[in-house]
């Protein structure tokens, strides 16, 4: 009896334990045995792994973190403005030309005379005088002052009844003319490419100028008597001493626009071209073009080219004048740098 209450107190004990322990198929049964702290839990998954984090910059010694680290951009590179003759400091210039043409000297709208007036001015132009000055205004800019003058006489025998001027010639007169050409120019020399200019050769100037233009012209017929035969000097109707000098002048002032290049061969080799113009329609036109090479010697320079010159005066007034000039021109400048 004692036997069988042990016996029985025994499985009852072996059935609360094995009763206590945890039902899982896919163990293996070696580890059925092993307590449940001993089991090596199951490696996880890609999706089971904390998301990694963005390398982060370490911050500067005493400030905090605050935000991404960004570097400023590279600056550009400088390049040397090379400034050549003539863009910096100041010149002075002379100019000696030869000009040929012959200008026409006719009537205009205002005119009351019923004769003819167009006739050709004589002479070979005597030699062009010009001067020059000019100043840098940084930026490759100048502006410049320069002038001008010509002027040239002859004679002609009139085939018809002229009137120039106040004067009244008849045929077969010889009659003797005259004519003086005086500009004055302000050019702002203005540059327009290449910008920067670095150190390139090339220039492109847009030019912005006032002219001032004066045209005097007079005419005399020299064979006519002055005098009496005794010596006596004549006298018209009104009394006063006969003349038959006429003279007269037409001027104006206007703006003109152009372009000039200029090339650098190198810092004692310059080659130059400019022309500007302006016209009002049945009223004056203006234009003028050269083109020139240079030498440079220390702070001299010796230029050659040609120069062509156009003007018109007012054809509103009584009488007006009308003149191309072409001529070989010649340059002495000195330049103060």
């Amino acid at each position: 009896m004692k036997k069988s209450a042990v016996v029985l107190v025994c499985v009852f004990l072996l059935a609360c334990w094995a009763q206590a322990q945890p039902s899982d198929p896919a163990m293996p049964a070696d580890d059925a045995g092993a307590p449940a702290n001993a089991q090596s839990p199951a490696p996880a998954g890609p999706q089971d792994q904390p998301p990694a984090r963005p390398p982060t910059t370490p911050a500067s010694a005493g400030q905090p973190q605050t935000g991404p680290n960004i570097s400023a951009a590279p600056e550009l590179p400088k390049y040397p403005d090379v400034r050549m003759p003539g863009e910096s400091g100041v010149w002075i210039g002379i100019l000696g030309s030869e000009p040929t043409g012959s200008p026409l000297f006719d009537k205009g709208r205002a005119t009351t005379s019923t004769n003819d007036s167009r006739i050709t001015l004589q002479g070979r132009p005597k030699l062009g005088q010009g001067v020059e000055l000019g100043v840098a205004l940084g930026q490759h800019n100048a502006l410049v002052l320069s002038g001008f003058s010509t002027r040239a006489s002859g004679d002609f025998t009139s085939t018809s009844t002229l009137t120039l001027w106040s004067q009244t010639y008849d045929p077969g007169v010889l009659i003797a003319t005259d004519y003086k050409l005086q500009t004055l120019k302000l050019s702002f020399e203005y540059l327009t490419w290449p910008y920067p200019v670095e150190s390139r050769h090339f220039r492109l100037k847009t030019l912005w100028q006032l002219q001032y233009v004066n045209m005097s012209t007079g005419f005399n017929a020299p064979l006519l008597p002055i005098t009496s035969s005794s010596g006596n000097a004549l006298t018209n109707s009104s009394g006063q001493l006969v003349t038959y000098a006429a003279a007269g002048s037409r001027w104006f002032m206007s703006p003109t626009l152009g372009l000039g290049v200029s090339e650098y061969f190198s810092k004692f080799v310059r080659f130059e071209l400019n022309g500007s113009g302006f016209a009002i329609p049945r009223s004056w036109t203006l234009w003028d073009a050269d083109a020139s090479i240079n030498l440079r010697f220390g702070h001299f320079e010796l230029g050659g080219g040609v120069r062509a010159y156009h003007v018109k005066t007012s054809t509103n007034a009584p009488f007006y004048t009308r003149a191309t000039w072409t001529a070989p021109q010649v340059a002495l400048r000195w330049y103060s740098k």
